[in-house]
């Protein structure tokens, strides 16, 4: 299904990566400056609530503060209010984390978050993807600062999201197109199976709505090229590593976000082109809205499921 009416409201930065949504509407994400940015509903209003002096990712709601997945910086929180920020964690179980990048916190305050790829940062993520590292790890943070690594070998560890019964952490595999499952509950507790394969597209991030589905953004269509790069020997696809960015496989102008019940089951589809906005890697549901965040535009973007 083509995406209906979609509002685009500018915002004062660049790569609006992660969108978070309180309950007067106002819309928080982070730039890649480093501020952490609070959007009224119409868009007129901005504030700047802080800044990381990294690159912040993903953001979720952690009691009177938000916790953020700074892709430089570490685990971080900051009051919604604004104010300084507190560093949690820059590294767990001997590794230092290269790129943390998207979480989800559990009623207890557990929090379930992404640790990318253990060779390339964020400048280099299209590296990762074409060499297919698959050294992605899952990462738990207990309310009392304990930190366990739950699961490692991902393609490109990104979006994090939690099902209403916390049954299992699901993980979004860009460079797979694919979200997994980490069982924490029942028989398959321990264990690793997949909610969606075979996606038509690059997942990003991805969150649980208040209407209890798991919403997975597309951030474009698979590119063939780099599917061809991905099967050449090593010293080759180190040739294409090497070269500029603009010469390199890009995203598609072509997104799109997938509503999904917790077993899977596809419950809504919203793809094709939005004029003014592209490389949608963030998507939060609230109350029948859809917010999107851009890792390449100037905006967010709001419409109706």
């Amino acid at each position: 299904m083509a995406f209906g009416e979609v509002k685009v409201i500018p915002v004062n930065g660049h790569g609006p990566e992660d969108v978070v949504v309180d309950d007067q509407g106002r819309i928080y994400t982070g730039v890649d400056d480093g501020r952490i940015l609070r959007v009224e509903p119409d868009g007129k209003r901005i504030d700047v609530l802080g800044d990381t002096g990294g690159r912040p990712l993903g953001l979720e709601f952690f009691g009177d503060d938000l916790l953020i997945c700074d892709a430089k910086a570490g685990l971080l929180t900051m009051p919604l209010a604004g104010g300084a920020i507190t560093t949690l964690a820059t590294s767990a179980v001997g590794l230092d984390f290269v790129f943390c990048n998207n979480a989800a916190v559990a009623a207890d305050g557990t929090v379930y978050f992404t640790d990318s790829s253990r060779r390339f940062g964020i400048e280099k993520w299209r590296d990762d993807l074409i060499e297919q590292t698959g050294g992605g790890r899952l990462l738990r943070r207990t309310p009392d600062g304990k930190i366990e690594q739950l699961a490692d070998g991902f393609q490109f560890a990104n979006g994090v999201a939690l099902p209403p019964d916390e049954s299992y952490v699901a993980v979004a595999e860009t460079g797979a197109y694919r979200v997994a499952r980490v069982w924490l509950t029942g028989d398959k507790a321990g264990t690793r199976d997949y909610l969606v394969d075979d996606l038509w597209g690059y997942p990003d991030n991805i969150s649980t709505g208040s209407d209890g589905l798991i919403w997975i953004t597309v951030a474009s269509p698979k590119v063939p090229a780099l599917s061809l790069i991905q099967k050449l020997p090593a010293p080759l696809r180190a040739g294409v590593r090497a070269l500029p960015t603009a010469l390199q496989p890009a995203p598609a102008r072509e997104c799109g976000v997938r509503g999904v019940t917790p077993d899977g089951k596809q419950v809504h589809e919203l793809r094709g082109e939005i004029d003014g906005f592209h490389v949608l890697v963030g998507v939060r549901e609230r109350a029948g809205k859809l917010y999107f965040g851009s890792l390449e535009d100037n905006a967010i973007a709001v419409t109706s499921v």
